[in-house]
């Protein structure tokens, strides 16, 4: 295998790949991912990794765009690492992810013609998010992380965050706070904004607040409030939920509420029933189902979204929450559920996880997904011991960006 880290290449790339890029070939046949390329191109490269079986490339310049090619919004694309498809219309990324999903499933996890409909568009394709992560660049500029790599880039505009807060970040001044890591910033319903300060010093700084906000410091040792209220309250579908800052919440609201909807259309839910809900956070999904049900129980091993959970559904009797590893509490839940909700994290379900939810055969499961491929292997497990996939719906949590949301349906 011939060393071509950092040499310059011209390739034909084809179709887009989940994780932001297009796939083509090198000469010697192996694959070849560049990222920010669109299918159709033939563009110059930069090779960045190399394995055995492929390559990772970046892009240095574009020979032959692609029709679908459009001028991207903002001027830092490309740099920051936050956005990826922000040089295709948003009709068109909707498709791409729908065909991505698909991609993963099939290849992954060996399931043929797998049901996956259209993506549900998010109603904003941009100033969608309610939460952001900032790190801090030399001279406490605040920026986003380079693409592959702990380089911070300042930036000096952002399409993705609610207009409150993108109108909030340009007016921090972080020079004098020690052991600052990254500022994260939400914004709960009513447009009222928090500033977490995420730190490691041991000691929550002094800070003169002149704005308008709640501000906390985080750290291992739990959180700190510095000025206004100790968590938000945010609202999907007309509900409150308080939401803690180390706590969990969807980053789109709209988009979360559009999810509620879908379950609630979709899940044989009956008022006899008994519902699992497992890694429940702070109880959006539940909330909505448990008037629904006779029975409803969360797993979370969150504290805070523990906290937050017991707060938000503190009107239903029907609902117990446990506080700790699926793997762990699942095995010795009493009863069966005649459904189970999950909503694991990026790196999907344990092993011990899937072993329980089996053990304890409900007729249905839903699984909310944040990631294609450890969705694919873990629906791969669920469809060999008798389970059928009827559905999957992704859902544009993350507009401009390669990262794709969705909603799995399988019975019995």
């Amino acid at each position: 295998m011939t060393d071509l880290i950092n040499h310059i290449v011209d390739i034909s790339v084809g179709e887009l790949v989940y994780g932001g890029a297009a796939m083509g070939r090198l000469a010697d046949g192996r694959a070849v991912f560049v990222s920010f390329a669109l299918p159709g191109e033939v563009v110059r490269a930069r090779i960045t990794q190399e394995k055995r079986g492929h390559a990772l490339a970046e892009l240095v310049e574009v020979i032959h765009p692609s029709p679908e090619r459009i001028q991207p919004r903002c001027r830092h694309f490309g740099a920051c690492g936050g956005c990826h498809y922000q040089t295709l219309d948003y009709p068109r990324q909707l498709e791409a992810k729908q065909a991505i999903l698909r991609d993963q499933l099939q290849r992954i996890g060996s399931i043929q013609s797998p049901p996956v409909t259209s993506t549900v568009a998010s109603p904003e394709p941009w100033f969608y998010r309610n939460h952001v992560q900032l790190h801090l660049a030399p001279g406490s500029q605040v920026g986003y992380q380079a693409p592959d790599s702990h380089t911070v880039i300042p930036i000096q505009e952002c399409f993705l965050p609610e207009k409150p807060l993108n109108d909030l970040w340009p007016l921090l001044d972080l020079e004098a706070i020690p052991g600052l890591e990254r500022v994260g910033l939400r914004l709960g319903a009513g447009d009222n904004p928090m500033i977490v300060l995420e730190g490691h010093s041991g000691e929550p700084p002094e800070l003169s607040v002149d704005l308008p906000v709640s501000v906390v410091y985080l750290d291992d040792q739990g959180a700190v409030v510095l000025a206004g209220d100790e968590a938000l309250i945010m609202e999907v579908r007309g509900r409150l939920f308080r939401v803690s800052p180390g706590a969990f919440f969807q980053v789109n609201s709209s988009v979360a509420g559009l999810m509620v909807d879908y379950l609630l259309a979709h899940l044989p839910l009956s008022p006899d029933g008994v519902v699992w809900d497992v890694y429940c956070g702070v109880g959006l999904f539940s909330a909505f189902l448990a008037p629904r049900v006779k029975h409803l129980v969360g797993i979370e091993i969150s504290p805070p979204a523990c906290q937050d959970f017991a707060v938000n559904l503190d009107e239903f009797e029907q609902v117990d929450l446990y506080e700790g590893a699926a793997e762990a509490i699942l095995p010795g839940l009493p009863g069966r559920p005649d459904g189970v909700l999950v909503d694991p994290p990026r790196s999907g379900l344990e092993k011990p996880v899937i072993d329980a939810i089996l053990n304890a055969m409900p007729a249905w499961i839903a699984y909310v997904s944040c990631d294609p491929a450890t969705l694919a292997r873990d629906l791969r497990r669920f469809i060999q011991v008798g389970y059928r996939l009827e559905s999957v719906t992704p859902f544009d949590m993350f507009p401009q960006t390669y990262h794709i949301e969705s909603i799995s349906l399988l019975r019995r």
